[in-house]
């Protein structure tokens, strides 16, 4: 690939398509013609980040085991129902959503 520089030179370095990796995941290095590198290191922020997206991949949105529970105690009647809860959180997201419609 050429890319042509702010001098009107004309730029014929080749990068390598496939990656070098170094070490575990800590930097991935590109070679180039002219043997100089560029270095990516990620943050241990962002190894927890893809650590605890691979994670929730294996776990279920929704906890079955808990739905049914609710589901059976709902039909018995014995499940408790706080009706003040239930209006005061109905108050809060109109207030919520009137302030972000402004």
């Amino acid at each position: 690939m050429t890319i042509q520089s702010i001098s009107g030179k004309a730029n014929s370095t080749a990068l390598s398509a496939k990656p070098v990796t170094a070490g575990k995941a800590k930097s991935t290095e590109l070679k180039v013609s002219n043997k100089t590198k560029d270095n990516i290191d990620f943050t241990a922020v962002a190894k927890e980040i893809t650590k605890a997206f691979g994670s929730s991949k294996n776990t279920p949105a929704i906890n079955e085991e808990r739905v049914q529970a609710v589901k059976k105690a709902l039909a018995k009647g014995d499940y408790p129902i706080n009706a003040e809860k239930i209006a005061a959180k109905m108050v809060q997201i109109e207030k919520e959503q009137f302030n972000n419609s402004r």
